[in-house]
């Protein structure tokens, strides 16, 4: 019967040369075909693998030897941004073993993108210089601010070289030698001064023996008269105005 249709046709003029089989119903392809993937197909059967939607002269590609519409294509097939989690169709920036939408590769925490410093890693995720030392850098003990370059270690924290002066006059240690009080550093004469150890003679600090008088320690050279400045000692002299002087000097002026 179909041999008798088709020279039925023929002698009308309808071309009825059979122009393969295809390839998704394996029949004979009589009429219009599409060639495509090195194989023919009934328009009708031209169809997405995975949509199964008809592709007819539409833009396809091509896995394992079948074809797919352009949008399942990309979301089965393609790269996914590791910020979005969307399909990347275009450029791409591959960073911390993934994937990324240029335009979602930015600082995890100001949102701004990467410029000539490039950008640090924690956790797999970017940060960009300012941000990283600011979150994750240690902290100068001084001004508490990052530390991003060279350090002084010194009394259990890390401080900026310009950070690392005496607590009182913010001048460097001479030779680098300071003085630990209660966790922060001081020079000699601050030191002293804080635990109240200055002579109140000659303002300068008192290491070894002194002298306790008038609520002031002394250097035992320096607690004198204070008008013949004969050296005093202790509980032999008279007190007036808050200044030592001697037995015979205070009779002779205060007498």
């Amino acid at each position: 019967m179909l041999g008798s249709l088709q020279a039925n046709m023929n002698r009308q003029g309808v071309n009825t040369v059979q122009k393969g089989c295809c390839n998704a119903c394996e029949k004979p392809i009589v009429g219009q075909v599409i060639t495509a993937l090195g194989k023919t197909w009934h328009p009708e059967h031209f169809t997405c693998n995975h949509c199964n939607e008809e592709l007819g002269t539409r833009n396809f590609f091509e896995r394992d030897g079948f074809p797919y519409c352009e949008k399942d294509y990309h979301n089965l097939f393609s790269p996914r941004c590791a910020y979005c989690n969307g399909a990347i169709l275009d450029k791409c920036v591959t960073a911390l073993d993934k994937t990324w939408h240029t335009e979602h590769f930015f600082c995890a925490q100001c949102g701004q993108q990467f410029g000539e410093d490039g950008f640090h890693e924690r956790d797999g995720k970017p940060y960009c210089r300012n941000d990283y030392f600011d979150m994750f850098a240690p902290k100068c003990n001084g001004c508490n601010r990052a530390i991003m370059e060279n350090y002084i270690s010194a009394l259990n924290s890390q401080w900026h070289p310009d950070c690392f002066v005496c607590r009182d006059c913010r001048q460097p240690f001479q030779g680098g030698s300071f003085f630990d009080h209660e966790g922060l550093p001081y020079c000699e004469t601050h030191y002293h001064a804080k635990r109240g150890s200055l002579c109140a003679g000659c303002s300068k600090p008192i290491t070894g023996r002194c002298i306790t008088a008038m609520f002031k320690k002394f250097h035992p050279e320096h607690f004198v008269c204070a008008f013949c400045l004969k050296q005093l000692n202790k509980g032999t002299f008279k007190e007036q105005k808050d200044k030592p002087y001697c037995h015979t000097c205070f009779e002779k002026i205060f007498g």
